[in-house]
């Protein structure tokens, strides 16, 4: 339970490692939107401090920022409801993450499965930074004091650590300064798969552009995607249960469960019995009807980069509002002369 004496505020971050994709939206940026309309204050972040765990070319990492922004607006995200940043514009974010060094344990970040799939074998090559990214991610949640996290299955390990950091802070200092935040997964496509293969996450990273859509993809080539994702040959059941065994086609189900705000079981009453070949319509007008208006205005915010700046700019100067009194009361707490 988060403690009375926390304002209810919602953080939450996206890389800007280029190629927004349907699995970022109805993963994340879909619900950053609902949580915007909720009454709650909410925070969204460029996290490129993050980014640069692995090298960026620097132009690229500029660009990529921006589009990841434009995504954001696009989507529905407003500046004037939310406060919407570039993490590397507010330097708490990075002075609370070297507090939190300190409160890490070396086991936990090691035994982290993310930290373990992007390591490898090569544990002793990795950067600093890739071992310490959970510290700067509890800090970029926690100099909010944001008690609400919308987050994806494979971040929900992360958000336990910050857990873990807040607890340890408050107990080390017998105090209540950080709240215990709570994670937020919901919605029927939280985790969006490839439409090529529906046992893996969709990824920018795919070798195969068929294999995701794209926030950028026009029109046609999103209906192009979805008439072209792998199924199996059986007719679609009536009951979710029927979806266990068929990756595919529980993917194509909760894209469009996710895409028509309907649950799982709603959209199966309606369309189970169907075979793909006219499911796979309905799914493509779906989408079309979705996501093109929001790849129009990507394009349109893209061709003026110097207003996406300008919002970035006035976030961050809000943003600074919470931050910079939370920090100087972290350095008052542990004892830092001011």
């Amino acid at each position: 339970m988060i403690p009375p004496t926390f304002t209810p505020r919602v953080f939450s971050g996206i890389q800007p490692s280029g190629g927004l994709t349907l699995g970022n939206y109805l993963g994340a940026i879909k619900r950053f939107v609902q949580m915007q309309e909720e009454g709650i204050q909410t925070v969204y972040c460029m996290v490129d401090l993050h980014a640069i765990t692995v090298w960026q070319d620097p132009a690229d990492l500029r660009h990529n920022t921006r589009e990841l922004a434009a995504g954001f607006i696009a989507s529905g995200i407003s500046p004037e409801k939310s406060i919407l940043i570039n993490q590397s514009q507010v330097p708490e974010h990075a002075q609370l993450g070297w507090v939190f060094f300190f409160f890490f344990r070396m086991g936990w970040v090691q035994r982290m499965t993310q930290f373990k799939d992007k390591a490898g074998k090569n544990t002793q090559n990795v950067s600093l930074g890739l071992f310490g990214y959970p510290a700067l991610m509890a800090a970029d949640i926690l100099v909010y004091h944001a008690t609400h996290v919308p987050v994806g299955e494979d971040q929900k390990q992360h958000l336990e650590l910050t857990r873990d950091i807040a607890a340890k802070f408050n107990h080390d200092y017998g105090v209540d300064f950080f709240p215990i935040t709570e994670p937020v997964i919901e919605g029927a496509a939280t985790r969006v798969m490839s439409l090529r293969d529906g046992s893996k996450k969709m990824s920018k990273s795919d070798p195969s552009d068929a294999s995701r859509i794209n926030m950028t993809d026009d029109a046609d080539t999103i209906a192009k995607k979805i008439r072209k994702a792998k199924t199996d040959p059986d007719a679609l059941p009536s009951e979710a249960a029927g979806l266990e065994e068929r990756p595919e086609a529980r993917n194509l189900v909760n894209i469009y469960a996710a895409l028509s705000e309907k649950s799982v079981d709603e959209v199966l009453q309606e369309v189970g019995g169907q075979q793909f070949g006219a499911f796979k319509p309905l799914l493509a007008e779906l989408a079309v009807a979705k996501l093109s208006p929001i790849s129009t205005e990507m394009a349109r915010l893209m061709a003026d980069p110097t207003e996406i700046d300008r919002l970035l700019a006035r976030g961050a100067s809000q943003a600074r509002e919470i931050t910079v009194p939370i920090l100087e009361k972290t350095y008052e707490i542990v004892g830092m002369v001011r």
